[in-house]
């Protein structure tokens, strides 16, 4: 396995920029530099039919969602997107290309959630707004230009984590029908115990020493990093799920929880399409202006969310 040479040219950038590691920043600050680093290297994205930013009740309060329409149809399927960042970065706007390309390629209304972050707001803040946001889309779906029959999820990394915790909350209550899941690099398993955590540790942009940053911000003391709310490998039933595309890097410390986590399903009968991108770093999706496997990606990732929304 080697590394991607526009992954390696990526790191070289990284490097030579002199940015300091987000974790020794606040988050305020570490917010503005990554939304600014997704900005560099989004590249010139499509220009989807319309976007529109809206305001939808969460658990705490009001909560900021960008809508994506691929055309003026009154029933598109509808794809909620949550955003990776270790739960404390990231924004509707550092993921803005990610989701004009699923909503154009993919043919469908994009619902991107402004979930609250950590260490404002800790463990589960996040899941309660995704979950609610998603229940919310499902019922007024029709509001939307949506139909509710067709609700699927996708994020990268916390917003994969988040994605898959949302599917295992909606089968235990019952609602709403999620008919597909899209978890890119997703985080599955808050120990850090499988062996990438130690392989890849280090060098890659996501460090142990920044996911040990993003699981304290997140998780209080109290809580066990085991319990499924946070580490969805743990749950102890995965059947009933829907059905699933897992995307995995090979430079990634994510990569042997986000293969656990589509064996996991596999073997509860749940039909898991996988991918693995060998020469890729962590958060390589957001980088189609820099990586051509990001487009490749993303073109499969919308591929696979045509065939369910669209069969036949």
């Amino acid at each position: 396995m080697t590394l991607d040479p526009q992954a390696q040219a990526l790191l070289d950038k990284v490097e030579q920029s002199g940015i300091p590691a987000y974790e020794t920043m606040a988050p305020e600050v570490a917010r503005k530099f990554y939304d600014k680093a997704c900005e560099i290297a989004r590249g010139e994205p499509p220009a989807p039919f319309a976007v529109e930013d809206i305001s939808l009740p969460g658990p705490a309060g009001d909560l900021t969602a960008r809508c994506y329409r691929s055309s003026g149809q009154t029933d598109l399927p509808i794809l909620m997107f949550f955003h990776g960042g270790g739960y404390t970065i990231g924004s509707l706007d550092s993921h803005d290309a990610v989701c004009r390309h699923l909503c154009i390629e993919a043919d469908c209304l994009v619902v991107a959630i402004d979930y609250r972050l950590a260490p404002e707001h800790k463990f589960p803040a996040a899941i309660e707004d995704a979950y609610a946001a998603t229940c919310w889309v499902a019922e007024h779906a029709s509001d939307l230009g949506g139909d509710s029959s067709r609700i699927a999820v996708a994020g990268d990394s916390a917003g994969g984590n988040l994605s898959a915790v949302t599917c295992l909350k909606a089968r235990e209550a019952g609602y709403p029908d999620i008919c597909y899941q899209v978890l890119i690099y997703p985080g599955t398993d808050m120990t850090e115990s499988f062996p990438s955590h130690r392989d890849f540790g280090e060098g890659y942009l996501l460090t142990s020493s920044l996911i040990d940053w993003f699981h304290n911000n997140y998780l209080p003391e109290n809580v066990d990093p085991r319990d499924w709310h946070g580490s969805p490998l743990h749950a102890p039933d995965h059947t009933g799920l829907p059905a699933a595309h897992v995307i995995t890097a090979g430079y990634d410390p994510l990569q042997d929880e986000g293969k656990a986590y589509a064996e996991k399903l596999t073997a509860s009968g749940v039909p898991v399409s996988y991918k693995h991108y060998e020469g890729m770093l962590h958060g390589f999706i957001t980088q189609p202006g820099f990586i051509d496997k990001s487009r490749e990606a993303l073109l499969e990732c919308s591929s696979n969310l045509k065939l369910i929304f669209y069969p036949g």
